[in-house]
C-alpha cells in the first residue's frame, strides 16, 4: 500500500511536470530553471575520474592539482570560462574535493561591497576554495581589492571618510579562488592576469553526453535503452546540463505513459512534445534565425534589433543563445551584425535574398 501510494504521488508529480516544463524554452535552456539546482548537486560527479569530457582541461587540472598536494602549497587561483551549464560550479567543487579542503561558495552580485567580500576572505582556514559565480557581475571596487588578495594574501582597506581616512592592511590565510564566467569579455586584463590557471569549456560531444545521461540515469534508478540515451544527448545542445533536464522530463513521460524503461519511442515523442528538434534548436533559436532572415533580409543587424523583435533581453541572446548558434554554423558575427546562413535557410525551408545590380533578388535554398 505504502509503495502504492508513493508511485500514485510520484504519476501526479510528473503529470504536473509536464503541464508546467513542457515549454521549449524552459526545456532547452541552458541556465538553471525550476528544480535544477536540486537536481544538478545529485547528479554532479564529486571527483576528476568521474568527470565526462573537457579531456585535455582535466588532465591538465589533475596534474596542477597533484603538484599543488605534493608541495603542500595552495592552488594556483583558477579562472574558468565558457557558456552556462557545461560543468563550471561543478569543476569548482571536484578542485575542493580533490584538494580536500572545504569549499565556500558565492556569486559576483551578491558581493556588493568591499565589506561582504572582507568578511569571507578573513574568517576562511588555510588551503580553502573560495568559489565566486558570474564573476564578471561584481563591482569595480570589490575586484579591486581582489589584487592584493590573490596576489600577496594581504587585503587592504580603507576606513573611514575624509581626513580621518586610514588604510588597514589585514594578513589572509592562503587560499584557492575559483572564479566563473560565461562573459570572459567583461573581466579588466588587470584581474584576469591574477589567475594562475585559466580555462575554457567546450560545448560537449554527442557521445560524451550520452555517457552522462547514462550516469544521470542510474543515479536516478531509470532504466535508459542506449539509443534512448543518445537520442537525448544529440538533442542537448552540447550541454549536461540541458541532457540532465531533458532526460528528467522524459522519465515524466515515460512514467505517465506506464512505461517501466525509457526506450526510442518514448524519448522521441517526448523530445517532440517538448519541441526540442533533432539538432537540439528549440523555438527560441528558430524565432532569432526567422527574425534575422524575415525582418532583415538576412542580416546583417544588430543583436539589439533582433532582442527587440523577439522580446527577449539583448544579453541573455549574446550569452545563453548566440554561442550555440554561432559555434554551430547558423549564424556568423560581422563587423556590422548578426548574419544567417545558408544553413539556417536550409533549416527553416526559407529563400535567401541577394543583392545584385542594386535590385533585390531571391536565391531558393535546396534542402
Amino acid at each position: 500500500m505504502k509503495a502504492e501510494r508513493k508511485a500514485s504521488r510520484r504519476e501526479r508529480d510528473t503529470r504536473r511536470n509536464i503541464k508546467a516544463g513542457a515549454s521549449p524554452e524552459r526545456a532547452a535552456a541552458p541556465g538553471q530553471v525550476g528544480d535544477d539546482a536540486k537536481f544538478d548537486r545529485a547528479l554532479r560527479p564529486k571527483f576528476l575520474g568521474d568527470f565526462v569530457g573537457q579531456k585535455k582541461m582535466v588532465e591538465k587540472l589533475h596534474v596542477f592539482i597533484e603538484a599543488a598536494k605534493k608541495r603542500k602549497e595552495s592552488l594556483d587561483h583558477v579562472l574558468l570560462m565558457g557558456p552556462p551549464g557545461l560543468g563550471k560550479t561543478t569543476l569548482a567543487n571536484i578542485v575542493a574535493n580533490e584538494l580536500q579542503s572545504d569549499i565556500i561558495s558565492t556569486t559576483g552580485p551578491s558581493l556588493e561591497k568591499p565589506g561582504d567580500l572582507a568578511g569571507i576572505l578573513t574568517s576562511i582556514e588555510t588551503g580553502v576554495v573560495v568559489f565566486i559565480d558570474e564573476v564578471h557581475r561584481m563591482p569595480p571596487a570589490v575586484e579591486e581589492i581582489l589584487y592584493g588578495a590573490m596576489e600577496d594574501y594581504r587585503l587592504s582597506i580603507v576606513v573611514d571618510r575624509g581626513p580621518g581616512a586610514r588604510n588597514v592592511q589585514l594578513n589572509l590565510k592562503p587560499f584557492t579562488l575559483v572564479a566563473a564566467t560565461t562573459r570572459a569579455g567583461l573581466l579588466s586584463n588587470p584581474f584576469r592576469s591574477r589567475f594562475g590557471i585559466i580555462e575554457r569549456l567546450e560545448y560537449y560531444e554527442d557521445d560524451e553526453l550520452r555517457k552522462i545521461v547514462t550516469r544521470s540515469a542510474s543515479i536516478l534508478k531509470v532504466p535508459i535503452e542506449e539509443d534512448a540515451s543518445y537520442e537525448i544527448a544529440r538533442r542537448s545542445r552540447g550541454t549536461p546540463r540541458i541532457a540532465n533536464r531533458l532526460l528528467r522530463r522524459t522519465r515524466d513521460f515515460a512514467d505517465v505513459e506506464g512505461k517501466s524503461r525509457i526506450d526510442i519511442e518514448i524519448a522521441r515523442d517526448a523530445l517532440d512534445r517538448l519541441e526540442v528538434d533533432k539538432t537540439g534548436l528549440d523555438e527560441m533559436d528558430k524565432k532569432i534565425l526567422t527574425t534575422v532572415i524575415d525582418f532583415y533580409k538576412g542580416g546583417p543587424v544588430g543583436v539589439g534589433a533582433i532582442a527587440a523583435v523577439v522580446s527577449e533581453d539583448a544579453g541573455t541572446i549574446e550569452e545563453v543563445y548566440e554561442p550555440f548558434l554561432l559555434q554551430n554554423g547558423y549564424l556568423k558575427r560581422t563587423l556590422r551584425g548578426r548574419e544567417a546562413t545558408e544553413k539556417s535557410y536550409e533549416l527553416l525551408g526559407k529563400k535567401k535574398y541577394g543583392r545584385i545590380s542594386g535590385e533585390q533578388t531571391e536565391i531558393e535554398i535546396k534542402k
